[in-house]
């Protein structure tokens, strides 16, 4: 019996060192997010995470030559619940493309913004290419977006990279984002696809709670509890309820 369960804890080392592992590395986003945030001026603006219809961050990407392209990450992408705010996390895995390494750095921490449902909806396939699938811009660093233009602020994906305490907009051409089922499973016990994680009522893990608590806290409170088809809906109407898409119709003077 002893000898029964000392395999049964071998066989079984390996998946708790990588619950483990997945486990810290959604500490670390949450950290990430946090130290981002905490200084304002070098921050990625507030009004943009109040507008974002998902965030993915990826802890620390590394430079390894064996792989496509010679970087590679895991991380975690969140998108809204509406009302109930940010929901539980699906993991990604980030391959190649340009993630802004400085000299001597050999990882790199990655954020990225979805804007809007077509960028949403690409995080829900098995993967995409950024720049290819789905476009992406440099996201800009400061407490507003003001200053940036119309063509930078309608990409699909804004992304960020921190290297050696250096946080700057970085636009990730070539990378490539695919679901990570390994590290799904887990977290939730079952192989799950990201879009039965992302899209569904699915309960965070105990890991992940701090992670959305924090986006919880950045994101403007009318919008954290108005759904996102409310909010599309407020976009194109005026403050009395007309439809600002639709041309007046006027009517005939009279003679």
């Amino acid at each position: 019996m002893r000898r029964f369960y000392a395999i049964t804890a071998i066989l079984a080392a390996p998946i708790l060192l990588h619950a483990e592992a997945a486990q810290e590395r959604l500490s670390d986003a949450n950290d990430i997010l946090k130290e981002v945030m905490a200084t304002p001026d070098k921050s990625i603006p507030r009004d943009l995470i109040a507008k974002a219809h998902c965030v993915v961050i990826v802890p620390g990407m590394k430079k390894a030559a064996l792989v496509v392209g010679g970087n590679y990450g895991r991380g975690f992408a969140i998108c809204r619940r509406g009302a109930s705010g940010w929901g539980a996390p699906g993991a990604v895995r980030v391959e190649g493309g340009s993630f802004g390494f400085q000299i001597g750095a050999s990882s790199t921490d990655v954020v990225m913004l979805v804007m809007n449902e077509r960028g949403m909806r690409r995080l829900l396939e098995d993967k995409f290419t950024l720049g290819a699938e789905a476009s992406v811009a440099a996201g800009p660093v400061g407490r507003t977006a003001a200053a940036q233009t119309d063509a930078e602020l309608s990409a699909d994906i804004l992304s960020w990279s921190r290297s050696k305490g250096l946080f700057a907009g970085i636009a990730l051409q070539g990378a490539t984002l695919r679901n990570d089922v390994d590290e799904n499973k887990e977290l939730y016990g079952r192989p799950l696809h990201n879009k039965d994680v992302l899209m569904t009522n699915m309960r965070p893990p105990a890991a992940a709670q701090q992670l959305v608590a924090t986006l919880n806290s950045y994101s403007r409170v009318e919008d954290k509890n108005k759904p996102i088809e409310s909010r599309a809906a407020d976009a194109i109407t005026d403050r009395n309820g007309a439809d600002r898409t639709k041309t007046p119709s006027k009517t005939p003077s009279k003679r």
